[in-house]
């Protein structure tokens, strides 16, 4: 029987964050495979006497809850099965390559702009940055971060003083900026992906002002129902990024369903309770199947 390692961030410690391995632990438990929770800062996996060792021996698989992609990295080079892998975290950790991927795999999203990349603290805006990106995406736009996550680091933007004032704190750090979905204003569709599978649904609402939609930042979850152009979307979306679980954020564009981004360590704790679906369970029934899969091979 396999023994599995789910490793969390040794720094970051909530409730919500706190559910996740817990959850995994248990279903794995229930399926005969005992899990240990350990924290990143145990590491893992090391560079010694100039080759890759893994520091995690006894374990046959990893279930990798976090978005540190050197260690993460550095466990897949010491050959350890990691679910998911060190591709798929790294894409959907910077939202700039995860709309890359989406576009390459012909997923529909809104129209986005890389942010061109500043190095010198003094440089000073383009005179006509602000009047190119309103021209190619109207107004208002999106600007984020692109390594954000839970609501933060992503603002609507309308009007230039407004962006070059943005501009002055985020351009030492790689951002992109997006066409705003005036109709999903405050509301989306986070569908859970597991192996391939759409899971289901779960309707997030601002209630409130805030055009964002994250549960984290105040917004209230409700089951959603998938039709099949909601299902289909969100399998696209999780294939583009090679993705074993992940959570697909849909918004609701005038003329269809756009994926607004990708989260390969999507928090499913508010999800199981407002859909009755068990994410870990299913999550944990994927990985042992595909470990029996490499097995066999």
């Amino acid at each position: 029987m396999p023994k599995g390692l789910i490793l969390v961030n040794a720094y970051y410690h909530t409730p919500e964050i706190g559910y996740q391995p817990a959850r995994m632990q248990e279903e794995l438990a229930k399926r005969g495979v005992p899990a240990d929770i350990l924290p990143t800062d145990g590491f893992p996996a090391r560079v010694a006497g100039g080759r890759l060792r893994a520091a995690c021996s006894g374990y046959d698989f990893c279930v990798y809850l976090d978005k540190d992609r050197y260690i993460l990295r550095a466990l897949e080079l010491a050959g350890m099965p990691v679910f998911n892998g060190y591709e798929t975290v790294t894409v959907c950790d910077d939202k700039m390559l995860t709309a890359l991927a989406l576009a390459k795999a012909g997923v529909p999203q809104p129209d986005t702009l890389p942010g061109p990349l500043c190095y010198r603290s003094e440089a000073a805006l383009g005179k006509d940055t602000y009047a190119r990106m309103a021209r190619l995406l109207g107004e208002p736009f999106v600007v984020k971060e692109s390594f954000s996550s839970l609501g933060a680091g992503v603002h609507l933007i309308g009007g230039e003083e407004e962006f070059a004032a943005l501009w002055e704190q985020i351009k030492l750090r790689p951002w992109l900026a997006q066409a705003y979905v005036a109709e999903s204003r405050g509301r989306d569709v986070r569908v859970i992906v597991v192996g391939g599978r759409a899971l289901g649904g779960m309707l997030r609402q601002s209630g409130g002002t805030d055009f964002r939609s994250n549960v984290a930042a105040g917004g209230s979850a409700a089951a959603f129902p998938l039709d099949d152009a909601l299902r289909t979307l969100a399998e696209r979306a999780a294939a583009a990024v090679g993705a074993a679980f992940c959570g697909v954020d849909v918004l609701f564009g005038k003329d269809g369903y756009l994926v607004c981004e990708v989260n390969s360590n999507a928090y499913y704790g508010a999800f199981e309770r407002a859909t009755g679906q068990n994410v870990a369970g299913a999550y944990a029934d994927y990985i042992l199947h595909s470990l029996c899969g490499r097995a066999a091979q």
